[in-house]
């Protein structure tokens, strides 16, 4: 569901399961941080590419994976995957070729460079799940987009297109003449070819990386919790039987 292959000192990591919209199951999350952990103490890496196969990044959350598996502790693969795409040092960069939905999106706020072909839609529908964001989201958000605009996308969990994307600066830019990955692949050659001690050092005064990490356990402990409660129990439900839900006298 992971796939990986080189392009000269580039790493390209490809979420592979595009029937699903590359959704994330627990096995992918582990995947994935064991692919950037992998990359980024591989001497011969200077950068690392991720994107998703097919017409999609990722489409967040394997809803039945969820369910069968819900993230009963900070422990649980999402987190061991945010707490290390953290805390990557090589450059990371982004080819947004079309959903990014709930982690999706919020795993972009660790790239380093975010390029998104111009049908990529962006959400971040935890609320309406009985959730919180998660990922540093609360806390990345609102410095790129002002308070307003982050409680509106964090609350609402309404789509952004790639351009409103780059608008609030969670992209950089919007690529509509040619796929993003040959754009987003051409950028991450161009990164490796700069001197790798000047790019890892920038890159690490750029992040503040404690700082995230503590709002990524805050976010965790409050998620759990919300996972077990009657709002996402129904939200769940509402989703599954096709309905909308109702969270009267819930919460």
């Amino acid at each position: 569901m992971i796939e990986c292959s080189r392009q000269h000192g580039v790493q390209v990591i490809e979420l592979n399961r595009p029937e699903k919209k590359n959704a994330f199951t627990g096995a992918m999350y582990d995947q994935l941080r064991e692919a950037l952990v992998a990359a980024d103490a591989d001497a011969a890496v200077s950068v690392i590419l991720l994107t998703g196969k097919g017409d999609a990044f990722s489409a967040g959350n394997d809803l039945q994976d969820f369910l069968e598996y819900p993230p009963d502790s900070v422990d649980a693969p999402p987190f061991h995957f945010l707490n290390a795409l953290v805390q990557v040092k090589k450059p990371i960069v982004a080819a947004v070729n079309g959903l990014a939905v709930g982690v999706g999106a919020t795993m972009l706020f660790h790239c380093d460079l975010v390029y998104a072909q111009d049908s990529a839609r962006f959400s971040f529908p935890f609320v309406a799940l009985g959730l919180i964001p998660e990922g540093a989201s609360s806390l990345l958000l609102p410095r790129l987009a002002g308070h307003q605009r982050a409680s509106e996308a964090l609350l609402f969990g309404d789509p952004l297109s790639a351009g409103e994307a780059r608008e609030i600066g969670l992209v950089n830019r919007v690529v509509s003449e040619q796929p993003v990955l040959d754009f987003a692949l051409a950028q991450a050659l161009r990164l490796s070819r700069l001197p790798a001690g000047s790019v890892l050092q920038t890159k690490a005064l750029l992040r503040n990386t404690d700082e995230v990490l503590a709002r990524i356990k805050r976010e965790a402990d409050a998620f759990v919790v919300r996972t077990k409660g009657p709002a996402a129990r129904e939200a769940f439900a509402a989703f599954l039987e096709k309905r909308k839900p109702d969270f009267s006298g819930l919460d």
